[in-house]
């Protein structure tokens, strides 16, 4: 048996996600500043899409549906898409590894789509769109927490294999001091950002802070009903 393993042992649906957002914005930058801006609005998530006045928007009424998933795809700048990228990497390798590439898939929409719904309740009617994959992210994080913490405050093994660390139950997870510090240090930086403390690229848009909290909730709070399915399926094999 070969045990050397690769240098950067990144799960294939992260290197896909992230393949995908990054061909789609290289897409936008090669097309008229037009036809960008209706890319953009057609895939974005705009609370206004959802009032009964609302404006002729891109994508007409399939785009009230599909928004929820598509918003996610697209990012406002290279800034934008390079700090989502790195944290995916971080984050969502180690929830992939976790619960599998399909798990993966399935459960970043989940907290991408309770982000979009979390925005659309606070925000009802708004025009301004919202982009991203910060909201699946933030839920990624919130699930990889929940292992990478340990549910028994063990190391991490040396082999790496993140399926054999024990998951921290809620309580468990709502009780570490660990946990509270790293969730107090998050809140106050999308607070800071989110509301107008510090801007993106002295342009005036903020960060969505609304909806990556809904997507972290969501991820914190879901992602053991995805474990368990992973665990049930590794017990078959």
């Amino acid at each position: 048996m070969n045990s050397r393993q690769p240098m950067f042992n990144i799960p294939a649906s992260v290197v896909w996600a992230l393949a995908i957002i990054a061909g789609l914005h290289v897409v936008r930058t090669l097309l008229p500043p037009a036809l960008a801006q209706e890319l953009l609005l057609t895939l974005a998530f705009i609370p206004a899409r959802y009032v009964a006045s609302a404006p002729n928007l891109p994508g007409g009424e399939w785009a009230d549906i599909t928004s929820f998933v598509t918003y996610m795809f697209v990012h406002g700048d290279a800034t934008h898409l390079i700090v989502n990228s790195i944290w995916m990497l971080a984050f969502g390798s180690a929830v992939a590894k976790r619960i599998g590439n399909l798990g993966f898939v399935l459960f970043s929409v989940l907290c991408g789509i309770a982000g979009a719904v979390v925005h659309l309740v606070l925000h009802f009617g708004e025009l301004v769109p919202v982009v991203g994959a910060s909201a699946a992210i933030s839920g990624q994080m919130a699930a990889a927490i929940r292992f990478m913490f340990g549910a028994s405050r063990q190391i991490m093994p040396m082999s790496g294999d993140l399926k054999s660390v024990p998951l921290a139950s809620i309580g468990q997870t709502l009780t570490d001091f660990r946990f509270l510090a790293f969730l107090a240090v998050w809140i106050l930086l999308n607070l800071l950002f989110g509301l107008g403390g510090v801007q993106l690229n002295g342009s005036g848009g903020g960060i969505a802070w609304e909806a990556h909290i809904g997507g972290f909730v969501c991820g914190l709070f879901t992602f053991g009903l995805f474990d368990r399915g992973a665990q049930r399926r590794g017990n078959l094999l």
